[in-house]
């Protein structure tokens, strides 16, 4: 398998660099099937792992003192959500296990982190589905481990909610697993279905009976992932909607709260700051945990949902 990774690893091809020291990588993966794929390197993180289990004796003398990198699994994808840039792109190939795990080596060596002494987290919330690319996902993930030397602990995936995915995905040893995040983006199903096409599939209900399947490690909890959209998703009542949904689960979670990230030809609004609190502290005041991830790289489109291999600004 190092081998492959070795042979397959693919180069950064073009930096975009935003206002808030976010970079944008585009980044060409080799061989047959050649394409270009997007990466995300955020110096500071998102605040997206508030709130998780925490590995001591983590410390860095970098410019940085945590960093967070967005790794895709295809180039484009097939969920067809509607407030994401990416779904335009539709699915155009898997990537291999190399190419997912090449870029992380790419930005590692581009950014000298040191394996084992830099706090670097990553998320598999790039191009794609990583549950529709079930087997390279898996594999990427044991090279990282096992031939980089990363914790799995410092790994996050997030899926749209693909079941069979999600029971694969709690079969897995805990030694070679990363912590789990639904995309969850609505207070009901009736909501989803009309933004995540996936939920007519597979509803709320399916997934986190799916969910419910993975064997947490202590303090570990699972995060659900909600997208703000403008007088779509961001109103107080579906905030507690969300929290009573949240809890019936009886799952250790918190919640991350996004809000929308804007691209061209998406008929979506982002929520004014104040709907956006005011979300946040309902799910609080309801017992839920809830942080806001903050939106990096916004003008180099970069951000959450933004990842559609843009070549111009703006």
């Amino acid at each position: 398998m190092a081998a492959d990774w070795q042979v397959s690893r693919p180069r950064i091809t073009q930096v975009f660099r935003s206002v808030d020291g976010t970079e944008r990588y585009l980044i060409e993966c080799p061989g047959p099937a050649a394409n270009t794929v997007e990466t995300v390197w955020m110096p500071e993180g998102d605040d997206g792992e508030a709130g998780d289990e925490v590995e001591p004796g983590e410390a860095s003398e970098k410019r940085w003192d945590r960093a967070t990198i967005c790794i895709s699994s295809q180039i484009g994808c097939a969920v067809n959500c509607q407030f994401c840039l990416t779904a335009k792109l539709g699915l155009q190939r898997n990537l291999s296990a190399g190419e997912i795990a090449g870029q992380v080596v790419e930005v590692f060596d581009r950014q000298q982190v040191e394996v084992g002494r830099d706090r670097v987290n990553l998320v598999f919330m790039g191009m794609g589905e990583p549950f529709l690319n079930y087997d390279n996902f898996r594999t990427a993930v044991r090279l990282l481990v096992e031939e980089v030397g990363l914790s799995p602990r410092r790994m996050t995936v997030s899926t749209s909610g693909i079941v069979p995915g999600i029971e694969r995905f709690a079969q897995e040893p805990p030694e070679l697993r990363p912590k789990l995040a639904i995309s969850l983006n609505a207070p009901n199903d009736t909501v989803r279905s009309e933004i995540m096409p996936v939920n007519r599939k597979w509803p709320i209900d399916a997934a986190v009976n799916a969910v419910r399947q993975v064997k947490l490690r202590p303090r570990e909890r699972i995060t659900f992932e909600y997208v703000l959209l403008g007088g779509v998703t961001d109103r107080p009542e579906q905030a507690r909607e969300v929290a009573r949904l949240v809890r019936r689960t009886g799952l250790p979670a918190k919640v991350n709260l996004i809000a929308w990230n804007p691209g061209p030809g998406i008929p979506y609004q982002t929520p004014a700051p104040e709907s956006v609190e005011a979300f946040r502290e309902e799910l609080i005041a309801a017992g839920v945990p809830a942080y806001l991830r903050k939106p990096r790289g916004r003008d180099i489109y970069a951000a959450c949902g933004q990842l559609k291999r843009t070549i111009e600004r703006g």
